[in-house]
């Protein structure tokens, strides 16, 4: 009896990929944006993704190993993603012992303690993003300027990012897309960052579903806003290419576990993503409002995969 077998519940079907596949996978895609952001911020960039990397990658294995008791996965490659997608929300001349604190809250309150990969409601890099925001909003709303700083990191010169309220729709469109602004390591560049998600698509790590559907909302949004009246919204290419959004719906919001199963599910899902940053943005005290809009649709994930389920392994639909 004592070489008792635990049968997980069906389907018993295996495919090539894996958890370390998938999470490295997710790595190699975000290295374009990485690069460009070494590029435009130079040392500071590399400093605070490998601090939160470093911290992320400590606190899950003390973690695992002396609170939950069970053998650390930090070798699967999921904290050292969290630790790069926390990196990529924060301004490259942000404290590294700030950097620590939002390490500790996405790994230690926002994952391990839902019971670790695979359990956690919220994705754990914006829980550490949005209560570093909370906590430090100074620290985290001082922005470096691109390329004259890349040798600097503390007494870095700052100044605005493109979403600030009296930059918007200032900002060269063509500088957005490539990364001469200033902001958070993952802000710039969107153009490293539709690569890196084209790869993702091309790799079938991720579906089209969500990305596209928070993209379209957005512009759609954006758009028939700007037409009714121009001095509420600006030209959607900036709420595109600027801030958070092409980060968040091509690398946040398409997280396995806090994001719906069924491909009808990740559309609405999408959908809620995109109506809540643009009404945050245009009506909200935040100029950027992806972050807090991931986080309330990860709260209602469970509602739409209750709502939308994906048609079991080996059932036949009836009429």
């Amino acid at each position: 009896m004592s070489n008792l077998l635990t049968i997980s519940p069906s389907p018993h079907a295996k495919g090539k990929e894996t958890v370390p596949s998938l999470m490295y996978g997710v790595l190699m895609a975000l290295i374009p944006a990485f690069l460009f952001s070494l590029y435009f911020f130079g040392i500071g960039a590399l400093v605070t993704t490998l601090v939160s990397v470093g911290f992320c990658v400590l606190f899950e294995w003390l973690i695992a190993k002396y609170i939950l008791n069970t053998k650390p996965q930090v070798c699967d490659g999921s904290a050292i993603l969290t630790g790069v997608l926390l990196a990529f929300n924060l301004p490259s001349n942000i404290n590294p012992f700030i950097v620590m604190i939002g390490a500790l809250v996405a790994i230690g309150v926002a994952k391990m303690s839902f019971g670790g990969l695979g359990q956690n409601l919220f994705n754990p890099a914006l829980v550490g993003r949005v209560f570093l925001l909370i906590s430090f909003p100074q620290q985290m709303t001082t922005w470096p300027l691109p390329i004259e700083n890349r040798l600097n990191y503390l007494d870095a010169v700052t100044g605005a990012t493109p979403m600030s309220h009296d930059m918007l729709g200032k900002t060269d469109t063509v500088d957005m897309l490539m990364g001469a602004t200033g902001g958070s390591l993952g802000e710039v560049a969107a153009i490293a960052l539709i690569i890196g998600g084209i790869y993702m698509i091309w790799r079938k790590i991720i579906t089209w579903h969500i990305p596209v559907s928070i993209i379209g909302t957005v512009a759609v949004f954006t758009l028939l806003v700007w037409l009714i009246d121009p001095t509420v919204c600006v030209n959607p290419l900036y709420h595109l290419l600027g801030g958070g959004l092409m980060l968040g719906a091509i690398f946040m919001a398409t997280d396995y576990v806090t994001s719906p199963m069924s491909s009808t599910g990740k559309i609405v899902y999408g959908i809620g993503i995109g109506l809540l940053t643009v009404i945050i943005r245009l009506w909200g005290s935040y100029p950027e409002g992806m972050s807090f809009a991931i986080l309330l649709m990860n709260a209602v994930t469970p509602l739409i995969n209750k709502k939308f389920k994906p048609t079991r392994f080996g059932e036949i639909k009836t009429k």
